[in-house]
């Protein structure tokens, strides 16, 4: 197997919950750190375009959402799996909830003014004003929840999280941790690093140790790439066969020119060729001068597929 590349940030809190799973799964991986904001300039020659943190790099093959990044991590090292069977439904609706509702309950709770002293105290007007512009972008026309409100709902959402845990039960959904878990965590892990707010845990003990214990696999030290030799990894490598099988929902046949985007934010559109349509995934080849043929793949979920 190709190696497993993160373009990822250590603040990001999507990072951190691939950063566990593949601590949990022992995955060696390796790092490239990109900007917090934008430009990215050895990130989009990868993507097309895509700007979310993280993205994973094997070869020539981008993955993008860290729903479909999850499951590819999941088929390569199926033991233990993100996915036990007699709950994976459960489990990758607790996700898809944790990764969008909670999630943007916590934004706002994390960004009133304590919480955002404690978070970016250290940087200069000019830097906290290029980043609140960066992100102001990146929302576009998306809902926003005020953060009186988040402060309403998070208490509740966190304590039928804790309710999860009442029956002694160490995961979420039974004796072994999994998707759900991890995408709960990310989410509590970036309050926890809001020192200011980070109070509103204290209340929940279950959640607290539920937590350290995501915290206790140890992560693997990864090896440091640049972005430049993450180009050239892609540029000398052939992307992998794509997935056979193809499900139609949108009358577009494969070899077709296509865009897909981001339903709720950060919505810039990747064109390329549409080369797979599985059940979960899309995929589309792309030509870039700087890292060569690559295949960009996006979950279907939350994505829009169009004729270019």
């Amino acid at each position: 197997m190709t190696d497993i590349i993160l373009h990822h940030y250590p603040t990001s809190p999507f990072a951190e919950k691939v950063r566990r799973v593949l601590a949990w799964k022992k995955l060696p991986w390796k790092s490239v750190i990109i900007p917090i904001i934008m430009p990215k300039p050895d990130l989009m020659p990868l993507t097309g375009g895509y700007r979310r943190t993280p993205v994973m790099q094997i070869g020539a093959d981008i993955y993008c959402d860290t729903a479909l990044i999850c499951a590819v991590l999941d088929r390569i090292a199926p033991s233990p799996t993100l996915y036990p069977a007699p709950v994976a439904g459960q489990a990758r609706l607790l996700a898809q909830w944790a990764d969008s509702t909670l999630f943007w309950t916590v934004i706002p709770y994390v960004f009133q003014p304590a919480g955002v002293q404690s978070l970016f105290g250290h940087l200069t007007p000019e830097q906290m004003q290029a980043f609140s512009a960066d992100r102001t972008a990146m929302r576009g026309n998306a809902a926003r929840m005020h953060p009186a409100d988040a402060a309403a709902a998070l208490p509740q959402y966190l304590r039928w999280l804790e309710d999860m845990l009442a029956g002694g039960q160490p995961w979420l959904l039974g004796e072994q941790p999994g998707i759900a878990d991890f995408s709960v965590y990310h989410c509590l892990w970036f309050v926890r690093q809001a020192k200011a707010v980070a109070g509103i845990l204290d209340q929940f003990p279950r959640l607290r140790t539920w937590m350290n214990a995501i915290e206790a696999f140890p992560l693997a030290q990864p090896e440091k790439l640049s972005g430049e030799e993450a180009l050239q990894i892609a540029r000398a490598a052939e992307p992998a066969t794509p997935d056979a099988s193809f499900v139609d929902t949108h009358g577009i046949p494969l070899g077709t020119p296509v865009t897909v985007t981001p339903a709720d934010y950060a919505q810039d559109p990747v064109a390329g060729e549409l080369v797979a349509a599985s059940e979960i995934a899309y995929a589309v080849r792309r030509e870039d001068e700087r890292a060569g043929t690559v295949v960009v793949h996006f979950p279907r979920i939350g994505y829009q597929l169009r004729r270019a």
